[in-house]
């Protein structure tokens, strides 16, 4: 049997986020993704913090693929309003993690996740 490299803590969060996607409903699928984008957030300032660059960059991968997840999820034909705010919104935050790839800055990193938690707790609060 082939050792695989996959992180246990890994693999379980994976099964808990695939057992909470099914049955999910739209504000759920949201919450959901909120809170997987602000673990990845937080997982590669804790890996910058400890200098461990592989994981920083697993950690702003999976950043950058829940934040394109979100911005599918927008309705198509809603570039207006609502729809372009998000979009525009999800946009920047991609482009802050990207630009964070050669040159790490901390602080835009620590201020997108704020700025995500804000709406995570809008969300909890409703």
């Amino acid at each position: 049997m082939l050792a695989t490299r996959t992180n246990p803590a890994e693999t379980y969060r994976r099964i808990e986020f695939d057992a909470r996607v099914s049955g999910a409903d739209q504000r759920q699928l949201v919450t959901l993704l909120v809170e997987e984008l602000l673990a990845a957030l937080q997982s590669a300032l804790f890996a910058h913090d400890h200098g461990h660059n592989q994981r920083k960059s697993a950690a702003m991968t999976r950043a950058i693929a829940v934040l394109t997840t979100m911005e599918l999820g927008v309705m198509p034909g809603a570039e207006d309003g609502i729809g372009a705010t998000l979009l525009h919104f999800y946009r920047a935050g991609k482009r802050t993690i990207l630009d964070s790839v050669v040159g790490f800055d901390r602080e835009a990193i620590v201020r997108l996740h704020g700025d995500f938690d804000d709406i995570r707790r809008s969300f909890v609060q409703r």
